[in-house]
This record gives C-alpha cells, sequence and structure tokens, in this order.
C-alpha cells in the first residue's frame, strides 16, 4: 500500500476531531473520504499531510512513518494537499502560481498540466485576483500536480463552483485516474465521487462508519446515502 492510515486521533486544542481512523490507498488507486460536514473528512486529510498531525497512530507513505514530519518535508516525499480555501496568490500571474510548485523531474510540465485544465490556457497571464472561483481552483489544482507528487489530497474540488465547472474538474480528475497518480479525495458532489472513487471510506463524527468498494455505492445508492442524510 502506497498509504496506511493506521488508527489516528486529533485534536483541535482539547476537542478530538479525528477519532481511531484507519484505512489505506494502494499504488494509482481514487479513494474518497465521504461524510456529512463536520464528519472529520478535512481534518484527516490535514492530519496525512502534518498540518494538523495526529496525536496517536501512525501515517505511512512508501512504508515511512511521517506522521512527526513537517508538512515541507512530507511534501518532499511525493505527498501534496490542495486545500478547500484555494489561496491563489493575488497580485501573481496564473503562470507563476502553477510555477511556484514546480519541481524538476514533475510529471505534469506547464504544457501538461494546461491539456488537463484547457480553460488555464488564455488565463496564464492574469493575475490570479482576477479568477473566478472556478478558475482558481484549477490553477490551485495544476500547481499541487505541478510539484510532482504520488500521491495527492484534493479537498473538496468541486465545493462552491458553478456546473460547467464542475465538469470541468470532473473530467481532468477522470485523466487524472489514467495517470500513475494515487489520489485521496474528499467531495460532496456523491455523483463524482462515485464515479471516480475506486474504494469509498464513510467518515461519520470523526470515525470510519463503513467502507465499501464504489462499485457497491453504484449499484445500491442507498448504502451511502443512509450515512449523509441529514437528521
Amino acid at each position: 500500500m502506497l498509504l496506511s492510515v493506521q488508527d489516528i486521533d486529533t485534536y483541535y486544542g482539547q476537542s478530538q476531531a479525528v477519532h481511531g481512523v484507519s484505512f489505506e490507498v494502494g499504488e494509482r488507486e481514487v479513494v474518497a473520504l465521504l461524510g456529512r460536514n463536520g464528519a472529520g473528512k478535512s481534518t484527516t486529510l490535514r492530519s496525512i499531510m502534518g498540518l494538523t498531525p495526529p496525536a496517536r497512530g501512525r501515517v505511512l507513505f512508501a512504508g515511512r512513518d511521517i506522521a512527526a514530519l513537517p508538512p515541507h518535508h512530507i511534501a518532499r516525499l511525493g505527498l501534496t494537499l490542495v486545500p478547500e480555501t484555494r489561496d491563489p496568490f493575488a497580485l501573481l500571474t496564473v503562470r507563476e502560481n502553477i510555477m511556484l510548485g514546480w519541481r524538476k523531474g514533475s510529471a505534469y510540465p506547464l504544457d501538461r498540466l494546461v491539456a488537463l485544465f484547457p480553460l488555464l490556457e488564455e488565463l496564464l497571464d492574469k493575475k490570479g485576483s482576477e479568477l473566478s472561483g472556478g478558475q482558481q481552483q484549477m490553477m490551485v489544482m495544476a500547481r499541487g500536480l505541478a510539484m510532482g507528487p504520488r500521491l495527492i489530497l484534493l479537498d473538496e474540488p468541486s465545493q462552491g463552483l458553478a456546473p460547467i465547472m464542475v465538469k470541468a474538474v470532473s473530467e481532468a480528475l477522470g485523466a487524472l485516474k489514467g495517470d500513475d497518480l494515487t489520489i485521496v479525495l474528499v467531495e460532496q458532489n456523491l455523483q463524482m465521487a462515485v464515479e471516480l472513487a475506486d474504494r469509498i471510506v464513510v467518515l461519520e463524527n470523526g470515525s470510519v462508519a463503513d467502507r465499501f468498494d464504489a462499485g457497491v455505492a453504484r449499484a445500491d445508492p442507498a448504502r451511502l446515502e443512509q450515512y449523509l442524510a441529514v437528521h
């Protein structure tokens, strides 16, 4: 397994957000972490990336325990997080934003990123502050890929986007699935998540409530929807 999250507990101050979460991700696999708002999905990604380190448990990446490493060290090992906040550099151009993340030897040079996100081609010389939310999302995804990761953590890539932008992001992720890239996806758009994922891990109140192949959710949507209904 490329990534193995083993029984992690994560806190914000005295408040525990993640309770004994465990799951694995194989090479070139897409695993979707799904659940209602506040289920611990984003915190789990932050724990993997070292931004909110787990207080207990282990995170193994390519067999190495990275749970105590700082985020920049984890990134150098080939793991990238694209957060839901997007955070473009407003005064830099799109080209400059993307190339900030570029690493020599990356499988994603600029021309390949533009092929993945065709809408970016005409925006390369615009400032980050001039982009719509959907355009910013494509830009920060491209910046994350420019680092040449083995595994990318995507936190709500379609959140707040217009339908045409959701379609563009979904198409790009579908293309990435055909590459050697491994993806952990947090996503509220269930149709997109279930179509892209190989396996699904459901979080509820900070714990793993269920896990199954995505084909199960495609054949029996109620298996997943029972965890996502608003009570």
